[in-house]
C-alpha cells in the first residue's frame, strides 16, 4: 500500500497504532505478531515496495518521505528497529547514513506531529546495541559501563544514542541496548543461524572464527517480551536499558549443545579470515534495570532456543 492509498483507508481512523520501522526484519516480524495479538494496530515502514495494508514503503534516509509517512500514520507508539545491523558490512558510511541520520529523520518527523491527537504519542522505543560497550574489562556489563565502541556499527549506534538524547525533552524516548539474540528466521550470515544450518544439513565441516568468544545470547521471543514491557512501563521513558539474558556462552559451548541436540558431530576449522580485528572477547549483560522497570525475566535458555531452531522447518 502506498501513502495515497493509505490516506483513505478506513483503519487509518483508529487511534491505537504502533509504528514499527523494519517490520519485515527478523525482530520486526516477531514484534508485529506479538503486538497484533495484544490488540494493537501495527503499521510498518519497510524498505522497498509495500506488500500489504500494514506496510508503507519508506527510505529512512529520505527525510521528506519519512515525514509524510509519520504524519499519515500518527502513531501512538513507535518501535524503531530498522538499521544496518551486520557488523561486517563493507560500507562504513552506510552505517551512519542509516543508523544515525535515518533515526534523526524519524525523530524530526515524530516531533512535528500535531500537539493535539486523539491518543498522544506515549513511547518511542529505539533499538541501539550492546556493541556500544566495546571491550570493557568487567565481568558483567551494566548500563553504568562507559561505552567505548570498536567498530563502525557500534560507533554509529552510540552516535545515534547521543543524538536521540537531545530529543528526550520533546519525545517519550527509551533506548534499548540488546545483546546478541537469535531464533527461527534469522539470516544465516549471523553466527547462531550459520551453526544451526550446518547441523541441520549434517554438514561435515564448519569454518568459524575465534572459538573462545563468549556472547550473551537471548531468544528473540524474550527480546520481544522485553520490548513490550518497555513500551508499557511509564518509568522507562528517558532511560537506556540493556536487553539480555545475563549469561554468556562460549562458541565451543554452542557447538557442543547443537551437536547433542542434533546427534551430529562436525569438524570445526578456525578460519583466520573470520577472526575480526578488535574482536570483543566476552559480552555478558545485566538486565537488572530492565527487570526493575518491567518485571522482565528471560523465559528461554540458549539450549531451548537451539532446540526450537534445529527442529524448525523454515528455510
Amino acid at each position: 500500500m502506498n501513502l495515497h492509498d493509505m490516506r483513505d483507508h478506513p483503519e487509518n481512523k483508529l487511534t491505537q497504532t504502533v509504528l514499527i520501522t523494519g517490520l519485515r526484519g527478523f525482530t520486526g516480524h516477531y514484534l508485529g505478531t506479538a503486538l497484533r495479538a495484544c490488540g494493537a494496530r501495527v503499521v510498518g515502514l519497510v524498505q522497498g515496495s509495500a506488500e500489504g495494508a500494514d506496510e508503507i514503503a519508506c527510505d529512512l534516509t529520505d527525510a521528506r518521505t519519512v515525514r509524510a509517512a509519520v504524519a499519515l500514520v500518527r502513531p501512538t507508539q513507535v518501535v524503531h528497529l530498522a538499521a544496518l545491523a551486520f557488523v561486517g558490512h563493507a560500507d562504513a558510511r552506510a552505517f551512519y547514513d542509516v543508523n544515525l541520520f535515518g533515526t534523526l529523520n524519524l525523530l524530526e518527523a515524530l516531533a512535528d506531529l500535531p500537539d493535539v491527537m486523539d491518543t498522544p504519542l506515549s513511547k518511542v522505543l529505539i533499538a541501539s546495541s550492546a556493541n556500544v560497550y566495546g571491550t570493557p574489562e568487567v565481568e558483567v556489563i551494566s548500563e553504568a559501563v562507559c561505552p567505548a565502541p570498536v567498530n563502525h556499527y557500534a560507533c554509529s549506534k552510540l552516535a545515534m544514542e547521543h543524538m536521540a538524547r537531545t530529543w528526550m525533552e520533546r519525545l517519550p524516548i527509551v533506548i534499548a541496548r540488546p545483546f546478541n539474540y537469535t531464533g527461527v528466521g534469522q539470516d544465516e550470515k549471523f553466527l547462531i543461524p550459520k551453526i544451526v544450518s550446518h547441523f541441520k544439513r549434517r554438514a561435515p565441516l564448519i569454518e568459524l572464527g575465534n572459538l573462545d568468544v563468549a556472547r550473551d545470547f537471548s531468544d528473540v521471543r524474550d527480546v520481544v517480551a522485553a520490548y513490550l514491557g518497555l513500551l508499557d512501563a511509564p518509568q522507562s521513558t528517558g532511560q537506556t536499558v540493556n536487553v539480555c539474558s545475563g549469561r554468556a556462552y562460549a562458541l565451543r559451548d554452542v557447538l557442543a549443545m547443537a551437536s547433542t541436540i542434533s546427534g551430529h558431530a562436525l569438524k570445526v576449522r578456525v578460519n583466520p579470515a573470520f577472526v575480526r580485528t578488535n574482536e570483543i572477547s566476552v559480552l555478558r549483560g545485566s538486565h537488572d534495570k530492565l527487570t526493575q522497570a518491567t518485571g522482565f525475566e528471560p523465559r528461554f535458555a540458549l539450549n531451548d532456543t537451539l532446540i526450537w531452531m534445529l527442529n524448525s522447518v523454515s528455510p
